[in-house]
C-alpha cells in the first residue's frame, strides 16, 4: 500500500465529527437550467429557509465563483469544463465540513456534470434541473446576455449558439414559469430535508 503524503488529513476532524457539531448532513444540491432560467433566484430562497430551520448552507454561483477563484477562466469549452471542476472541488470541501452546499451553474452537458458528481461523490449530489423554457429565459434577461448573443456579441451562449443537455435523471425537475417562487424552494427544501 502507497504511503500517505498527505498526512496531516489523517488528523484533523472527521466528517462525522463536523455532521455532529453542526447537527447536520453535508450535501450538494447542484442547479443547472439555461441563464435566467431562476437557479439563484431558487437557491436564495432555499438558503433564507434553511437558515431560518438553523442550517448552515452557503450558495455557489457564476457571479462570486468567476470574480474569485475563476476569475482566470473564460468561456471555452476548457474552460468551462475547468470552472466546474474547480467549483465541485471547492463543494466537495463544504459537503464534507457538513454544510449544505447549494451550486447554481448552467453546467450544460451531461459530461460536464457527471464530473461534477464523481469529484463530490455519488451518495452527497443531487441535482435540481431548473427547466424554464428558452422563451421565458430570455424573455427575464436582467443582464442582457441572451439580446447581446442574438446580436452575435456573445459566443458560444449556452441556449443560442451552444447547446444545453438536460439532465436525463435529476433529482428533481422545477420549472420557474409555471411554478411560483414559494412553491419551487419548498421542493426543494423536500429534497434537502428528507436527506438530512
Amino acid at each position: 500500500m502507497a504511503e500517505n503524503i498527505y498526512p496531516i488529513y489523517d488528523r484533523m476532524l472527521s466528517r462525522e465529527e463536523r455532521e455532529r457539531q453542526l447537527g447536520q448532513r453535508g450535501m450538494m444540491v447542484w442547479f443547472t437550467g439555461l441563464s435566467g432560467s431562476g437557479k439563484s433566484t431558487v437557491a436564495l430562497g432555499v438558503e433564507r429557509e434553511l437558515a431560518a430551520r438553523g442550517l448552515l448552507c452557503r450558495i455557489l454561483d457564476g457571479d462570486n465563483i468567476r470574480a474569485g477563484i475563476n476569475s482566470n477562466l473564460g468561456f471555452s469549452e476548457e474552460d468551462r469544463r475547468e470552472n466546474i471542476r474547480r467549483i465541485a472541488e471547492v463543494g466537495k470541501l463544504f459537503v464534507e465540513t457538513g454544510i449544505v452546499t447549494l451550486a447554481c451553474f448552467v453546467s450544460p452537458t451531461e459530461e460536464i456534470r457527471q464530473m461534477a458528481r464523481n469529484i463530490i461523490g455519488e451518495k452527497d449530489f443531487y441535482e435540481v434541473y431548473v427547466s424554464t423554457p428558452l422563451e421565458e429565459c430570455e424573455r427575464r434577461d436582467v443582464k442582457g446576455l441572451y439580446a447581446r448573443a442574438r446580436r452575435g456579441e456573445v459566443r458560444d451562449f449556452t441556449g443560442i449558439s451552444a447547446p444545453f443537455e438536460a439532465p436525463r435523471c435529476p433529482s428533481l425537475s422545477i420549472d420557474t414559469s409555471k411554478l411560483k417562487l414559494e412553491d419551487s424552494v419548498n421542493a426543494v427544501l423536500r429534497l434537502i430535508m428528507d436527506k438530512q
